[in-house]
């Protein structure tokens, strides 16, 4: 049975990433872990940035899954974006690797780890704006600027599962839910 180097390298490189951060990994450290000579490394990725590419891009694509197996054709609009995301929003919580590129990006501002922040808040902001689009053509939303109202969505959503959380006790599903369709689906005038 043949070794996929590949695959121990892209592990080794995702738990030094976890562990120590984008800008503490090396390559050096990378070999170590995965226990390959660091020009094994350099016939699979040209350098860390290429590398640091790789686990992001399937990052991205596992994320998008999540969203879209949360999601039911027979369940409302609002109904499925909280699922989708909720699934979203869990799964960055509740992985190791994303904890800390937030982190990173926000305690000491990595120029790599703060553009992977941007790729991934704007990969969430396109799949909701694609479901908003398809609501407004399926006539169950009016008309309205898919781009911005994705972004409302995306961003009163991490208010309050992250933000709310700072100095409260978290919100349950069903509380943050209700508040979801208080806000953006009934409105608060009586």
């Amino acid at each position: 049975m043949s070794i996929d180097r590949k695959h121990l390298i892209v592990e080794a490189a995702k738990r030094s990433f976890t562990q120590f951060g984008y800008k503490a990994t090396t390559m050096d450290s990378v070999a170590k872990l995965a226990n390959v000579g660091k020009g094994t490394i350099y016939t699979f990725f040209k350098n860390k940035e290429e590398l640091f590419d790789e686990i992001v891009s399937t990052l991205l694509a596992e994320m998008k899954i999540e969203a879209e197996k949360a999601m039911d054709d027979d369940l409302p609009f609002f109904e499925n974006v909280h699922r989708a995301l909720y699934s979203l929003l869990e799964f960055r919580k509740k992985h190791q690797f994303t904890i800390k590129i937030f982190q990173e990006s926000t305690d000491v501002g990595t120029p790599a780890v703060q553009e992977v922040v941007q790729r991934l808040e704007k990969m969430i902001l396109q799949f909701i704006a694609a479901k908003i689009e398809a609501a407004i053509a399926k006539g169950e939303l009016r008309e309205c600027n898919p781009e911005v109202t994705a972004f409302v969505m995306v961003k009163l959503y991490i208010s309050l599962i992250f933000d709310w959380e700072k100095n409260h006790e978290p919100l349950e599903k069903a509380e943050i839910a209700d508040l979801f369709q208080l806000y953006l689906l009934k409105g608060l005038s009586k």
